[in-house]
């Protein structure tokens, strides 16, 4: 499968490499796809980027790595992921950096743990994995060496086996697609449901109050946002949930504290169908207290 899908990017890439005059193809789609995801819905610069004094991103430093996330018993280093090839992933085969991102384990085999949503990203559909794997080829390389590792008291036991095959989501059912977008391409659920343990979200409990997010800002727990009438957003008209999600705001007009108030601005690029299918799946969360 990582043949084929190995196959498919570098076809992309060419493509998309090729004269901007050119008719829309299939590889520049997919090339255009992937920028959405990772710019956009998965909003890889959060973690990715480095950022300056009051988590302002560095001019010049996309994807480049360095932040420090200090919490939860470990202390993981968000890796410099642009196409450097000695302080980057621009040494890296396709299938090695589509095994990163989706079975989650370093080409030396060491395994990635959270903050990065690996049990999340096994469920992005193929497709999805390669048009990430292209985009991330046309990220300008940027020398930047992250000297540290990330070190866990626990070996992350996260991914499994490698993923085989993952279909895409029917676009005719609004449900499966939001589910598809806050599980698995923007992990939502991975704050926004009760914890296990090791950084892990419980499945089971989705929509509950949920992790505890440490920064600058101090610790806010990520909140209740299942039907629940009281505790959840269960009251909240669609246009309210849209609200948080695309403005930061509460139902009540209130801003909404970091790290979710800056997420805000981005996915409201998310497009009105993908925005419409996650507050479809929001409402099909049961009451969680």
């Amino acid at each position: 499968m990582l043949v084929r899908l190995q196959a498919v990017v570098a076809l992309a890439a060419c493509i998309a490499a090729g004269s901007a005059s050119a008719q829309p193809t299939a590889g520049s789609e997919l090339l255009g796809r992937g920028r959405y995801l990772g710019e956009v819905v998965a909003a890889c610069g959060a973690c990715h980027n480095t950022f300056g004094p009051g988590m302002q991103p560095v001019p010049g430093m996309a994807l480049a790595g360095g932040r420090v996330f200090a919490e939860r018993g470990f202390r993981a280093v968000a890796p410099n992921i642009t196409q450097d090839r000695e302080t980057g992933i621009g040494g890296w085969t396709d299938a090695q950096i589509a095994a990163a991102v989706r079975d989650g384990h370093r080409p030396d085999g060491a395994p990635i743990g959270p903050p990065m949503p690996v049990e999340s990203y096994r469920g992005i559909a193929d497709r999805d994995l390669g048009a990430l794997v292209a985009w991330l080829r046309t990220v300008p390389p940027v020398r930047h060496a992250v000297a540290e590792r990330s070190r866990y008291p626990f070996m992350p036991a996260l991914a499994g086996p490698p993923v085989a095959s993952v279909p895409e989501p029917p676009d005719e059912d609004p449900v499966a697609r939001g589910r598809y977008i806050a599980v698995n391409l923007a992990h939502c659920m991975d704050c926004h449901s009760a914890q296990l343990a090791e950084g892990r979200a419980d499945p089971q409990r989705r929509g509950a109050p949920g992790l505890v997010l440490e920064g600058p800002w101090g610790a806010v727990q990520a909140r209740n946002i299942s039907s629940h009438p009281e505790n959840g957003i269960g009251r909240w008209t669609d246009e309210q949930i849209l609200g948080a999600i695309t403005r930061g705001v509460s139902a009540d007009g209130r801003r909404l504290a970091p790290p979710m108030a800056g997420r805000a601005p981005v996915w409201a690029r998310m497009t009105p169908e993908d925005q419409r299918a996650l507050v479809a799946y929001l409402r099909s969360l049961p009451p969680q207290e």
